[in-house]
């Protein structure tokens, strides 16, 4: 007989899709790494089953104890697959910008949810890295995950998805392209391609009212770069520790009209059922696409399932009500 012990066995090998009308302008080959084949529907599981085991293992996570994390809906996911196989609690804290779609994904799977003000500056109390950490600090027998800076994120793409995007690719890839939040996934696969070629090209896909491209460029954090956007899953008013900005060779900004309108064409003109962040990647590769020669192969990392945006990007009304063009 074959089958999976739990359902954390299932995380990983998930599959390279070619793109073939979305990027018919560009000569190279364009492969999507669809990681809603995940069973928590991103490329979240891997990271998110990586951090708690390794908890487990250094004796932060304990029998019976509660995990705490501030998370988009992604993270939270995978963790709370964990936390139903392995007999956790879990609480995470997400932000009032995230759709209804991941809050009830969550609330479905046994988490508790607790909701904080997008637009408020990172180290105020209302923020939700504040009010995650201060209620891992609060609550006995937990663990405060965060993600942004927990090393055992970028860890989990450096043993997994790099060695597969290298599988799947026979070694052929020239380029990855992903979206850019926590880093772990960029940093993590940018590390292990790199050591097998360093000639390979790895670019971050940004958005605008995030500090990742001006800092990359300059060094400089520049507080005028934050402000309010939409596209949910990239883009950051920190710079996390997981982001190795020496393995990472660009970035690219992707307005929010962009990032949603192209999500919606990888709907419809691809079959690929995808999240917000995809669309974003998708448009940047096509930003990128002078760099590209008919013997590239470039590899675009799609981040999760379009199940989380059913009431938003999906919805026509939405997108008129942001002033988003419908094609």
């Amino acid at each position: 007989m074959v089958y999976n012990n739990n359902i954390l066995e299932t995380i990983g090998n998930t599959p390279l899709i070619k793109l073939n009308s979305i990027t018919n302008d560009i000569e190279a080959l364009v492969l999507a790494k669809v990681e809603y084949f995940n069973p928590g529907n991103s490329v979240k599981d891997r990271m998110a089953v990586k951090m708690v085991e390794d908890a487990e293992k250094d004796g932060r996570l304990k029998p019976g104890g509660t995990i705490v994390e501030g998370t988009s809906g992604n993270t939270g996911m995978g963790l709370a697959l964990a936390a139903i196989v392995k007999g956790y609690k879990l609480i995470c804290v997400t932000t009032d910008k995230q759709s209804k779609e991941k809050i009830d994904i969550l609330k479905a799977v046994g988490a508790k949810v607790i909701i904080c003000p997008t637009n408020v500056e990172p180290d105020d109390p209302k923020s939700y890295y504040s009010t995650a950490k201060r209620i891992g600090d609060e609550t006995e027998n937990s663990w405060y995950v965060n993600q942004y800076n927990n090393l055992s994120n970028r860890e989990a793409h450096y043993l997994s998805t790099g060695p597969e995007i290298w599988d799947q690719t026979d070694g052929k890839i020239t380029h990855f392209v992903v979206g850019v939040g926590t880093g772990g996934t960029i940093s993590g696969v940018a590390k292990f391609l790199k050591e097998k070629n360093s000639n390979i090209k790895v670019w971050g896909i940004d958005t605008y009212g995030s500090v990742f491209k001006k800092f990359h460029e300059t060094g400089v954090f520049d507080k005028n770069e934050v402000y309010s956007y939409i596209t949910e899953g990239i883009g950051e008013d920190i710079i996390p520790e997981n982001v190795d900005f020496d393995l990472i060779d660009h970035f690219e900004k992707v307005t929010d009209e962009d990032a949603a309108r192209f999500t919606r064409k990888l709907a419809k003109e691809e079959g690929i059922f995808a999240g917000n962040s995809c669309g974003a990647a998708v448009k940047g590769v096509i930003q990128l696409k002078k760099h590209f020669s008919k013997d590239d192969v470039v590899v675009v990392l799609l981040h999760d399932s379009g199940s989380r945006y059913v009431g938003k990007i999906y919805n026509d009304e939405w997108m008129k009500s942001n002033g988003f063009r419908l094609d």
